[in-house]
This record gives C-alpha cells, sequence and structure tokens, in this order.
C-alpha cells in the first residue's frame, strides 16, 4: 500500500526550521538539518521547497505575519511600535533573519527574478491603519512620520539586541525609545 503524503508536512518543515532558526541562526538552518528536525527526508523537503532561499522566504512570511499580527491588534500606534519592539527583542534570531535576508530574500534583483512580483510588507501597511486611525487623512500623508518611526524601532531594537545599549540601562533606554514614539506622534497631530 502507498504511504499517503502528509498534507501538514510542509507546515512542519517550516515549523522546524524556525525552531533551527531560533536556537542557532543561520548556521543552524540547513536543509538536511531541517529534514531531520521535521521527520522526514532532505528530498522531502526540496519538492516543497526549491532551494534554502525559498525555505527562508517560507519562514519569512511566517515572522511578517506574527508581526503585523501582534501589531494589528494593538489599541493605538503607540502600543504598535511596543509590540514591534517587544517582538524584536523577544524573538533575536527571527528579527536577524527579518532584516539581515529581508532585501536579498524579497527586494534584490535576483529575488525579483524568482518571486517575479511586488512583495507586501504587512508590518508597514499595520503601522499604516494605526496612523490612519489616529491622525486622519490619506495613508500617503504619513510616509514620513511612518518612516521616523520604523527607524526609531528597528534602531532601539538593534542598540539593545547588540547591547551597545549596556543591559543595565535597558529599562532606561525603553522609556526614551516611548518618550520619543510619543513625541513623533504629538508632532504629528500638530501640523
Amino acid at each position: 500500500m502507498p504511504r499517503r503524503p502528509n498534507p501538514d508536512l510542509e507546515a512542519e518543515i517550516l515549523d522546524a526550521a524556525r525552531k533551527l532558526w531560533k536556537k542557532g541562526g543561520e548556521k543552524a538552518l540547513t536543509m538536511r538539518a531541517v529534514a531531520k528536525a521535521a521527520g522526514t527526508n532532505t528530498p522531502s523537503v526540496y519538492r516543497r521547497f526549491r532551494d534554502r532561499d525559498q525555505l527562508l522566504r517560507g519562514m519569512l512570511e511566517r515572522i511578517r505575519l506574527t508581526v503585523s499580527g501582534q501589531m494589528n491588534s494593538a489599541s493605538s500606534a503607540e502600543e504598535a511600535c511596543e509590540r514591534y519592539l517587544d517582538f524584536a527583542l523577544s524573538n533575536t534570531h527571527e528579527y536577524e533573519l527579518l532584516f539581515r535576508h529581508g532585501y536579498e530574500l524579497y527586494h534584490s534583483p535576483r529575488a525579483r527574478q524568482a518571486i517575479g512580483q511586488p512583495v507586501s510588507q504587512p508590518a508597514r501597511e499595520a503601522m499604516r491603519r494605526k496612523l490612519v486611525e489616529r491622525l486622519g487623512e490619506s495613508p500617503d500623508n504619513h510616509e514620513p512620520l511612518l518612516t521616523a518611526l520604523w527607524m526609531v524601532a528597528h534602531g532601539t531594537a538593534m542598540l539593545l539586541i547588540a547591547k551597545s545599549i549596556l543591559p543595565k540601562d535597558a529599562v532606561e533606554a525603553r522609556a526614551v525609545f516611548t518618550a520619543t514614539v510619543a513625541a513623533l506622534l504629538r508632532g504629528a497631530e500638530g501640523r
């Protein structure tokens, strides 16, 4: 009797890849290690993911949806920024995947050839909606503010992850982040 294909195998492979990445980052993620962690074989992984880049794109898409989901459920733009930072600090390897490989997997000329279509940015869209809720107007009017908030959040995340801000100063740095986000939003209301 032939084996029945596992309809959940793709999700299991992505779960295994995420766990490996979370534990050991880029070095831990080989197609063979993913197959073993998912309880399957390497050819099964390659049947679902043409190459490592496609597997990374699958992981990135899940991470991007997780971050945007947390931001979408925030009650305010300030809370959305806090949730973004919380995700980065609680999931440092996954955050590294977002920003170390995001360009090369989604936006580089090589990636555009491979995927052939523009890629959505769900976290950016979530924040854009929060700004429209708070400030009104067209989403396009908020692009400079959106970029400033992202730069503040990403910069804070990277400084804390890299321990360029010492752990003993992390609470104060977080308070400065919160105050900066509030000031940016207040300034936008005053225009």
